[in-house]
Order: C-alpha cells, then structure tokens, then sequence
C-alpha cells in the first residue's frame, strides 16, 4: 500500500477566457509536472474529493457528502461526456469505512458529475476512463453547510479505508482556493431560478449554453476589473495552503463557515476537498508535499493553486534505532 495525492484548482473558463499566454503556458508545465508525478507514481485507484455545481446534485435532495458506486459526466462547458471508471467495490468499501466511523456519507449507483470532477482527471489521465476511480462529493455551494471540519474527518474515514488496501491509491482534492463566481444562491434568487437549483437536473442543450455563456461573461468583466464580483485574497489563499502543507488542519477547519466567505468568498468553501484529501493523506502517516504552486488568475474566477504530496516511507530498522 502506499498513497499519494494531488490538489488542483478547476475552472471551466480554461480554454473560454484565457490569461495572458504567458500565464497560461505557466498553468500548463506546472499541471504537466503533476500529470508526471502522477504516472511517476502509477496509481491503481484515484479517489477524488470534489464539488457539483448545481449540474448533478440539486436542492431536490442535497446531500453533505456522496460516495459514487457509478458515475457519469454531464459534459459541462464542452468537456467530454459519458462513464467514468468507477471501481464499485472500493466505493463500498470506503462508504463502509466512513459510516463506521461515524460519518454520514449518502451512496450513489448514478452519480452524475460535471467539471469539478472531470477537469482534474483530464489535467492528470488521457481521459475520465483511464484509471479505476471512487468520486466522493462534498457539497462547496448548496446552504446550508455543516462545519468545515466534517470534511477532515471524512477525510480521516476515507483514509483509513485506503490505507487497508494492498494498491497504490492517488487522493484528488479538486476545487478552490478563493473565488466567487455567480453560482446561484437559493435564499437570493429568483423564482425561475429556485426552480432550477431544486429540479433543473439535465438541461438542454440551449439552458446548457446559456448558463455557460453568462459565466463566461462574467469572468471577463471580472478579468476587466469589474467591482460587482469579490476580488480573490492571495493572502487568505497563501494561509490554507501554509494550513494543509504542514498539517495544521485546525487553523482552517475549525474556522465558522462565515469566516471562508468572508475571506474567500462563497466558493471558497471547495477548500473543503483539499482538506479531505490531505486528511486521508495525513491518515496514513507523516507526508512531503512534492510541489506547490500558486497563481491568481481572475480570467478563471480562480485562485489558482496545485500541489502534490505523498505519505513518507517507513524508517528502515537502522534509522528507528
């Protein structure tokens, strides 16, 4: 058994509202050196900790956190659609795990996920079938949230589940850091809208497009310095990276659920996969985060980070002595 992990920011804009080419190339070679990280590391399972956005889990019945036993994109903003490769009997197992350990975790047979979930498989595999995964939602948008620190101990469930198995697993954190792009809010919208974010499951093509089109609009009046949008904090961004890197989970998610608003704006609250994914991560013993790198990049609504870590071997008898 052993256990590594790669954190990433997603943002569907990639591709729709580019940064300068100077930027993007940037955001390439650093994903580049994770995809080669990640092969380095040949996993036999990748579990990815990620958000929805209102594309495959509604107000019609919203969960805090879902376990996939199967899978499938929704294609959003043009990404590829169709199953992922969902190892069911994993999914069983870490749905076990973290009901056992007293985490209420809801279990899917027809998960459907959009980018949160995709982008980061495309930035790490060819394509969201090349490797057996278990998707594991955590619900970033849809108030109310429960506190952050559920996401750490469902972390620690879903590590403890992992580190029983004989196979080299990758952990996957997906979302964040600090954003606020125009996700509905229900308390705030209107009826059409309520009715959307309750039963809005699989829109047409055209309710598809234009949704997508106001956001790509948005970001590029948020790049142009729009006020109307909250500005991304890299000082708040650097904080929960330091928080994660050296294991000092308590500074972030012990935090109330104002104070992630506050600070990173609504969205911020997909810092929430990151913490899971370094909880399962730390689960298994001390860890050596490979790489880090962070850019504001508000073409993409994002602050912009991705790291890799992995557990650190055993001491040999010598060093034990």
């Amino acid at each position: 058994m052993s256990v590594a992990l790669c954190t990433t920011s997603h943002s569907p804009l990639i591709g729709l509202n580019d940064p300068d080419p100077a930027v993007r190339t940037e955001v390439d070679r650093v994903l580049g050196s994770a995809r080669d990280f990640v092969q380095d590391f040949d996993p036999e399972l990748v579990v990815i900790f990620g958000p929805d956005h209102y594309n495959g889990f509604l107000y019609e019945m919203m969960p805090s956190f879902c376990v996939g036993a199967a899978a499938t994109s929704v294609g959003d903003y043009g990404l590829p659609k169709g199953p992922l490769h969902v190892d069911r009997g994993a999914a069983y197992d870490i749905t076990r795990s973290a009901l056992s350990a007293g985490v209420d975790v809801a279990m899917s047979e027809d998960m459907q996920v959009d980018h949160g979930f995709v982008q980061p498989l495309l930035f790490l595999f060819e394509s969201i079938s090349s490797v057996p995964v278990v998707p594991i939602f955590i619900n970033c948008v849809a108030e109310p949230l429960g506190p952050a620190i559920r996401s750490r101990r469902l972390g620690q469930a879903v590590g403890r589940a992992i580190g029983a198995m004989d196979r080299r697993v990758l952990v996957v954190g997906s979302g964040g850091l600090s954003h606020d792009p125009p996700v509905p809010r229900l308390q705030e919208a209107p009826d059409e809208v309520v009715e959307r974010l309750i039963r809005g499951r699989n829109p047409s093509p055209e309710q598809r497009a234009t949704r997508e089109g106001r956001t790509v609009a948005a970001a590029a009046e948020f790049a142009h310095g729009s006020q109307a949008y909250r500005a991304l904090n890299p000082e708040w961004d650097a904080l929960v990276l330091d928080s994660l890197v050296r294991g000092n989970f308590g500074t972030v998610d012990e935090q109330p659920n104002e104070w992630f608003v506050e600070e990173g704006g609504h969205s911020a609250h997909e810092v929430r996969t990151w913490i899971a994914a370094y909880a399962a991560l730390a689960e298994q013993g001390p860890y050596t985060v490979r790489s880090s790198f962070y850019r504001a990049i508000p073409e993409w609504f994002a602050g912009f980070a991705t790291t890799t870590a992995s557990s650190n071997p055993p001491p040999t008898s010598s060093e034990s002595k």
